[in-house]
């Protein structure tokens, strides 16, 4: 029969939808083989050409439903997995990369199509807005995505995002509310998802770590109401992005001449609705009901979030603590407390290792300054570095280690790694440490478990530093220290820091007698 009379029949599995159906619910209950499988599909649905718009939408429409529960079951798995199960993690990852760039791809399928043709059926255009509105809330998630595993981000993501907006102003539905997505929290606008992405950006996440990077997108998502998108620079719009240069987006330092198509942003007045919910976690000790981060958190792990964006977000730039001095020389690294204390102190390793492969590594340091330093990872080495890790440093001239933590990475394109390394003290003293009965006890215990200690005088509040292994820190209870072969007792300050292997806590140091 002539294809003209009869229409041309699409020849893909899901043309027919109860087929569609059928398919969507047959998908294997794993959620890793599942969101395979619809990303699958997507990649499919985008390929084949002879589906009318509202169909392929409509198709889109329903593996993106689908998809929910098993994206967000593989979400809570990755920042749930330790960063040592490196094969689980890396399938994880990408999962979860895969999904959200296919379904970015397949709702960019449909605005192009409709770009160049300029048809599609009634029930289609009404669904432009909200469509366009999926198709950024996608890229802004392949974004997170990325910056999780501090890597560069590609150009086609900033063209994408710039175009999708460009085309919204121009249609003059950029900021129209609509239900994006069934539920309470489903409607937004245009605008508000492009925000989300480009203030995601901004936002510095690669000086956090991965968990905390998920709490920032979740922040940036519940305060995108506030965010503020201007034509020229001004207060609350300290950003600014090219919607047709396909470049990242950058803080305005001084006078400059811009593009037309040049967005100015920020944080507007979510940076004191942001605040407002700091000083509320602060004084009641709890996260309030009405702020939706995606999980249950503990105020220690969301308030060095909040005074993160808080930073980021001001008008001003973060400062600089000490000025950076350009150098070029190696820097030999441990990793991770047990490594540190089998090499510093390996007469009380709690570890055997009858090796005589050193896992030490050589970093390249490119600038250095009072507080730290700034290296560069060799190619195909580190597996284990990201923000929050422990390392002892010893540079070609230092005598001594040294204990340091990493406070950024960045990837560039050539996947080479950068790190920004606070260096806590230049000499690291081994010490033993075990929880006391006090001042008053009629004499020291015998400490049994292994510590740094990152001075040999109190700083100026009378302090020193001392890192230990994670779990043994309590504010409750005084340590006996014995160091250099002398019994000191150590009254608790405050824990400075907590990491995935150590506590880095504040004493009160007093000798003891023998």
């Amino acid at each position: 029969m002539l294809g003209f009379l009869t229409g041309s029949k699409v020849d893909h599995p899901m043309a027919d939808i109860k087929q569609a159906r059928e398919i969507v619910a047959e998908l294997p209950s794993d959620p890793m083989k599942a969101l395979s499988e619809i990303t699958h599909w997507l990649d499919s649905l985008r390929e084949t050409k002879a589906y009318k718009l509202d169909r392929l939408f409509e198709n889109i429409d329903l593996l993106d439903g689908a998809a929910k529960n098993y994206q967000r079951k593989l979400a809570q798995d990755y920042f749930a997995t330790s960063r040592q199960q490196k094969f689980q993690e890396s399938r994880l990852w990408t999962g979860s990369y895969a999904f959200w760039k296919a379904l970015s791809d397949a709702y960019l399928e449909c605005v192009s199509r409709f770009e160049s043709t300029q048809t599609g059926g009634t029930a289609f255009r009404k669904n432009l807005p909200v469509i366009v509105a999926r198709t950024l809330r996608a890229l802004t998630l392949q974004l997170k995505w990325i910056l999780v595993r501090y890597g560069p981000v590609e150009p086609r993501v900033w063209s994408d995002i710039g175009r999708l907006y460009q085309f919204a102003e121009a249609s003059g539905f950029a900021g129209n509310t609509v239900a994006i997505y069934p539920g309470s929290h489903g409607g937004g606008s245009v605008r508000q998802e492009f925000l989300k992405a480009v203030m995601l950006s901004v936002s510095s996440t690669d000086g956090l770590s991965p968990m905390r990077q998920e709490i920032a997108e979740r922040a940036v998502a519940h305060f995108s109401s506030g965010f503020r998108i201007a034509q020229q620079p001004g207060p609350g719009c300290a950003y600014c992005f090219d919607i047709a240069g396909g470049k990242p987006p950058f803080r305005v330092v001084g006078e400059k001449t811009f593009p037309p198509t040049a967005r100015f942003f920020g944080a507007g007045d979510a940076l004191m609705q942001l605040q407002k919910v700091e000083a509320v976690i602060r004084e009641t000790g709890a996260i309030p009901s009405s702020v939706h981060l995606g999980g249950t958190y503990d105020n220690e792990t969301v308030l060095p979030v909040l005074r993160h964006l808080s930073s980021y977000w001001s008008d001003d730039a973060p400062a600089r603590n000490t000025q950076r001095r350009q150098t070029a020389t190696r820097m030999t690294v441990l990793h991770g407390m047990a490594e540190i204390l089998q090499t510093l102190d390996p007469a009380h390793s709690d570890e055997l290792d009858f090796s005589t492969d050193s896992s030490a590594e050589s970093w390249i340091v490119e600038n250095v300054s009072d507080g730290g330093c700034g290296a560069i990872i060799p190619a195909a080495k580190s597996d284990w570095v990201r923000v929050g890790a422990l390392i002892g440093v010893k540079t070609e001239i230092a005598q001594h280690w040294g204990i340091g933590i990493i406070r950024r990475v960045t990837r560039d394109e050539h996947q080479q790694r950068r790190v920004g390394v606070q260096v806590l003290s230049k000499i690291a003293i081994p010490v033993r440490v075990g929880k006391s009965g006090g001042a008053f006890a009629s004499g020291p215990a015998a400490p049994t478990d292994s510590a740094l200690l990152l001075s040999t005088t109190p700083d100026s509040n009378g302090e020193v530093g001392v890192v230990m292994r994670d779990g043994i820190f309590s504010s409750r209870d005084s340590y006996d220290m014995v160091a250099n072969n002398k019994p000191y007792l150590l009254m608790p300050s405050r824990l400075a820091e907590g990491g995935e292997d150590f506590d880095w806590a504040m004493f009160k140091v007093m000798a003891r007698s023998s």
